[in-house]
């Protein structure tokens, strides 16, 4: 799978809309994601509506690329599907990760915006996007059309590996 050694985060978007076919694939290989227990706690917000896009953007400090996005993908969990709660950020992480490299197959790109474990940032979110009680957001994964790509850093250390 080559999309795992180029996918880079990408934070600049071209003026354009991303397909609802492409999209679409984008959730699907999200959810397809391994989860504990199969818990599967994930939902998503597609948010394509400028005024959230900006006020998602001033959530955090480092969520500034969804302004400029045609689209953000907001993960949340679900707090009522959870078998085992201490692994929704792991299957949260999966999700997201899927979601990434599905991206890049696609001729998108996206970054990953930390938003969750921080409270602030998780209200901030939830707030913006009216989110029901038993969802907690989990990041902001702004999608759209590169500006711009460099090439993944080889970030292979073969001193990290060991074997026993």
């Amino acid at each position: 799978m080559d999309e795992i050694f180029t996918r880079t985060s990408i934070r600049k978007y071209e003026d354009r809309p991303v397909e609802e076919s492409k999209v679409e694939k984008l959730l699907r290989a999200a959810m397809a994601a391994p989860s504990a227990a199969n818990q599967q706690p994930w939902e998503f917000y597609v948010v394509t509506d400028k005024a959230k896009l900006q006020a998602l953007a001033k959530s955090s400090q480092y969520a500034g690329p969804a302004a400029n996005a045609p689209l953000a993908i907001v993960p949340c969990y679900n707090k009522e599907k959870l078998i085992f709660a201490d692994y929704a950020d792991i299957d949260m992480s999966a999700a997201t990760e899927n979601l990434l490299l599905e991206a890049e197959s696609q001729g998108l790109g996206a970054v990953w915006l930390g938003i969750a474990p921080l409270q602030d940032r998780m209200e901030a979110v939830a707030g913006i996007l009216s989110l029901p009680e038993n969802l907690a957001a989990f990041a902001i994964v702004p999608v759209g059309y590169p500006v711009g790509k460099k090439p993944q850093q080889d970030r292979y250390d073969a001193t990290r590996v060991h074997r026993a």
